[in-house]
């Protein structure tokens, strides 16, 4: 169960960061699937899978995405002294609805892309991303002796 939490969070992020990825590789920097690949060893077709993976999902994801950014603008504009409760309650619906799908899609995409990795790879994946944590949560640490330190002063 733990391995699949931390598997998501790698790939939350990296589809969240498929955007930047696009960019990253226009430039020639390698993206995210290459730093996978590397991290644990993928071979060129898990390659291919993952990216034809992120990029549907990423399609219909953004779609999404857009479409709930039109309904919050929209609520926005609502807010006003002659509101209207049943408009605002149906766009707080809609977003709901949307906001469900973008999690379901995310979550499908994960499970798709875990679906690739070979028990070995899943393995190290775990191994890796307790090693960021822990360095992630030793830098926390840092920050908060330092703004202790800021305060004392």
């Amino acid at each position: 169960m733990k391995l699949a939490k931390i598997l998501g969070t790698a790939l939350v992020a990296l589809s969240l960061s498929a955007p930047v990825m696009a960019q990253s590789a226009q430039g020639g920097q390698p993206d995210q699937v290459d730093q996978l690949a590397k991290m644990v060893g993928l071979s060129e077709d898990q390659q291919a899978d993952i990216r034809a993976i992120l990029d549907e999902m990423q399609t219909k994801i953004g779609e999404l995405r857009k479409e709930a950014r039109t309904i919050q603008q929209e609520m926005q504009s609502q807010i006003k002294a002659d509101y209207d409760e049943s408009a605002i309650r149906e766009n707080a619906n809609k977003l709901g609805d949307l906001t469900g799908e973008i999690a379901a899609l995310s979550t499908l995409m994960q499970a798709k892309v875990d679906g690739i990795f070979t028990q070995e790879q899943r393995d190290e994946l775990d191994k890796r991303m307790k090693q960021m944590q822990q360095q992630m949560q030793q830098q926390r640490q840092m920050q908060q002796q330092m703004q202790q330190q800021k305060k004392q002063q």
